[in-house]
């Protein structure tokens, strides 16, 4: 099974303009990100997929492995499946890390890999992270997940779920998504090629037109939390952790 991480990468962020190029700790964010996964030891290649030149330009310059995407593709994971389909075209599995996530944990990687080799029913996964009570489970920029019993997801959503109707009586333990996914070669580049679905339009979360279409995705917890960079405040708390 050979498998590929893809690093999705754009400039033109609607809430951080240039987010990738930005430089935590005198090194743009694109890179830390890509250092980090790069000594993942079940990864076979490791790629950065831009839309933008200047990204294409510091990645290549920096030694690392970079393909250009068009930049009408609307989704990170159409960029991994544009990848997939044009360039790695004898890869198997393919490990979507967002080019936000300067904490991603190698281990963490690895992890997916394995589940992909152990189950070989298992299409599309991702990882959720057990909110602890101090956490703010209002922001709109915290994704929360809902799964059942066989770690299969339920639902995401921007709002707090589940809902609590009598919160003096229950205690409801919060999980947060983490934006890191893991896709089988056909699938992901058939979903990239589905239309989005009325829930995923509302919710602005691709995830869901895959649950919309009766995709199954696995969760797989996390025991550490990973700090992305949403917004140019995020910076300061990556800053931090590094």
């Amino acid at each position: 099974m050979k498998t590929a991480v893809v690093i999705p990468a754009r400039y033109a962020s609607s809430r951080f303009p240039g987010k990738p190029l930005f430089l935590v700790k005198n090194k743009p964010l694109i890179l830390h990100v890509v250092s980090k996964v790069i000594t993942c030891k079940t990864v076979d290649c490791v790629v950065v997929a831009t839309d933008d030149k200047r990204i294409f330009d510091v990645v290549k310059n920096a030694g690392y492995n970079v393909y250009m995407t068009p930049k009408n593709l609307k989704s990170g994971t159409d960029r991994v499946a544009y990848v997939a389909e044009k360039y790695l075209k004898n890869f198997d599995v393919f490990i979507n890390v967002q080019g936000d996530e300067p904490l991603i944990d190698k281990k963490l990687v690895e992890k997916m890999v394995n589940e992909f080799k152990q189950d070989k029913k298992i299409e599309y996964l991702t990882i959720a992270y057990k909110m602890k009570s101090g956490d703010d489970i209002n922001n709109p920029n915290t994704v929360k997940v809902i799964f059942d019993k066989n770690m299969n997801a339920i639902y995401f959503s921007r709002f707090p779920i589940p809902y609590l109707r009598d919160k003096t009586k229950i205690k409801s333990e919060y999980y947060k998504h983490i934006g890191v996914y893991g896709y089988r070669r056909n699938f992901v580049i058939n979903f990239a090629k589905t239309k989005q679905t009325d829930l995923e339009r509302k919710e602005s979360l691709e995830q869901l037109r895959a649950i919309e279409n009766g995709k199954k995705i696995k969760i797989i917890i996390s025991g550490k939390d990973l700090q992305d960079v949403n917004v140019f405040e995020d910076i300061a708390k990556v800053e931090d952790k590094l």
